[in-house]
């Protein structure tokens, strides 16, 4: 972009959702051009859930009545009511594929998914006292051991959900807890498929189902592949996708966008902040990162600033002017550490409000959060910060649509309207095109929400395939030069 000032000098802006890291190395499909076994395991894992055939056994010949016995064992050791009559009058001869993975109802009771999303991988922390990372023994996540049987998996799981004592930091220090304590009832009144008897015993019920959950991923790995093959594959993505994601993200960054003035990150980890002004991109950049930081989720909206361009850096920090105007009762879907709103000078002297913003999944948020950093920008504040003279600079994972539906899911092109109504534009042009696509991610089978999966021929089609990264500004302020 071009300054509308006199001096007519450049400013490079880059936005990026560097997402954060995924606990799933099979959630979404990837290319691996040197490994085509990945290709035909993904492909026959997709085979197997949509047409099991013969292959579709019941609960039982897979998380065995023995299993079952030694986990009624376990729960009610720690007090917990027995849910044995749900086992046999129901899930011991449910059929694993179409009486379980792909049971709606069950999805919709959360028996599977909160377990999951609860215990599947925990932040502790590591016997050096820095951060890490506790992983319950599935197929679905980082954890690295034996998973080639299903009495090999039993026992580890069972001891990681009954008997591990994990650190675990919280806003009053570190506490020891174990899994099992981790989980909690699910309620009829937020997710009202779950009867009020299942309610009652809903943290043992969960814990049976969770079990079955990941017996059924082991055997259906064990079956359709070998252990031999499978699991030196997964530690191979789990090395790329998961633990070297940071450092080859800080690479591309450093190698393609260090010439940026200005980087606007959206999820960013607490991992990538520190070593991002630890190393080469610290040396050129200011790391500017949320005073109220993401420290659950660990996802952050970041901005980084060239020192040549912003000697300074931030001069303060508006994110909250920018929360506190939202209208007043509106329900607007963020969370802390989506939003980071600054102020800050050039070289020249010339004020700034530079901005990064992760929208919800649905792209609810962004034109609520929009128009609230505009109502800032715009108006005197009760602190006399006055922005009425700063040019305005927005990255942001807008997370809008090609084909939005009302309230449900934002279109990119009323997204459009409403920024031109604030008199911006965007790197997109003033009407943005629902085709200029900036994402592009599909969803394999090997992930808890089926109705969310993608068939292998099917990408494009059924993928997140959407328009939904944007960098805004006022064209009395800057003129497009390049977009790439």
């Amino acid at each position: 972009m071009t300054t509308s000032s006199p001096t007519k000098r450049h400013i490079t802006v880059t936005t990026w959702n560097i997402a954060a890291i995924n606990n799933n190395p099979f959630e979404y499909w990837i290319t691996m051009e040197k490994n085509p076994a990945y290709e035909k395991l993904m492909i026959d894992i997709e085979s197997f859930i949509d047409s099991p055939g013969e292959k579709d056994l019941p609960v039982h010949e897979i998380f065995t009545d023995r299993m079952f016995d030694r986990l009624e064992t376990r729960m009610k050791m720690v007090g917990w009511d027995s849910v044995r009559t749900y086992w046999e009058s129901d899930f011991r001869n449910r059929r694993i594929i179409s009486g379980f993975l792909k049971d709606k109802m069950l999805g919709n009771k959360r028996l599977a998914s909160m377990p999951d999303r609860i215990t599947n991988t925990i932040n502790i922390e590591g016997s050096d006292g820095y951060a890490a990372i506790a992983c319950r023994p599935t197929v679905i996540n980082m954890y690295e051991g034996d998973l080639s049987s299903l009495d090999l998996w039993y026992e580890e799981w069972e001891k990681f959900m009954f008997t591990t004592e994990l650190k675990i930091k919280t806003t009053s220090g570190v506490k020891v807890n174990t899994p099992y304590k981790m989980l909690t009832d699910i309620k009829n009144s937020k997710y009202p498929a779950i009867t009020e008897d299942e309610e009652k015993v809903s943290i043992p019920l969960q814990t049976m189902c969770g079990a079955i959950f990941d017996a059924i991923l082991v055997h259906m790995m064990n079956t359709l592949s070998t252990p031999s093959v499978w699991q030196p594959m997964k530690k191979i993505m789990i090395e790329s996708l998961q633990k070297k994601k940071v450092p080859n993200t800080l690479k591309i960054l450093e190698n393609t966008y260090a010439s940026s003035d200005i980087i606007a990150l959206q999820e960013v980890s607490s991992a990538f902040i520190n070593m991002a002004a630890e190393g080469a991109l610290g040396m050129t950049h200011h790391v500017i990162y949320p005073e109220k930081i993401d420290s659950a989720r660990d996802q952050n909206s970041v901005l980084l600033l060239k020192k040549s361009t912003f000697p300074n850096g931030s001069s303060s920090e508006i994110t909250s002017l920018v929360e506190s105007a939202f209208e007043e009762g509106a329900k607007v879907p963020v969370s802390q550490g989506d939003i980071l709103a600054i102020t800050a000078d050039d070289a020249d002297g010339v004020p700034y409000v530079i901005a990064s913003f992760h929208g919800d999944t649905n792209g609810l948020a962004t034109i609520p959060v929009l128009d609230a950093l505009m109502k800032v920008v715009r108006s005197d504040n009760e602190n006399s910060l006055s922005l009425s003279g700063h040019k305005l600079i927005f990255g942001l994972d807008a997370n809008t649509y090609e084909s939005g539906k009302s309230g449900k899911m934002q279109d990119v092109l009323e997204f459009g309207k409403k920024y031109v109504s604030h008199d911006l534009t965007s790197c997109w042009g003033d009407v943005p095109n629902p085709k200029q696509y900036t994402t592009y991610n599909a969803r394999t089978f090997l992930q808890p929400q089926l109705n969310k999966a993608c068939k292998s021929t099917q990408k494009k089609l059924n993928g997140d395939v959407n328009p939904k990264d944007f960098i805004l500004f006022n064209s009395k302020d800057f003129g497009l030069e390049e977009v790439w």
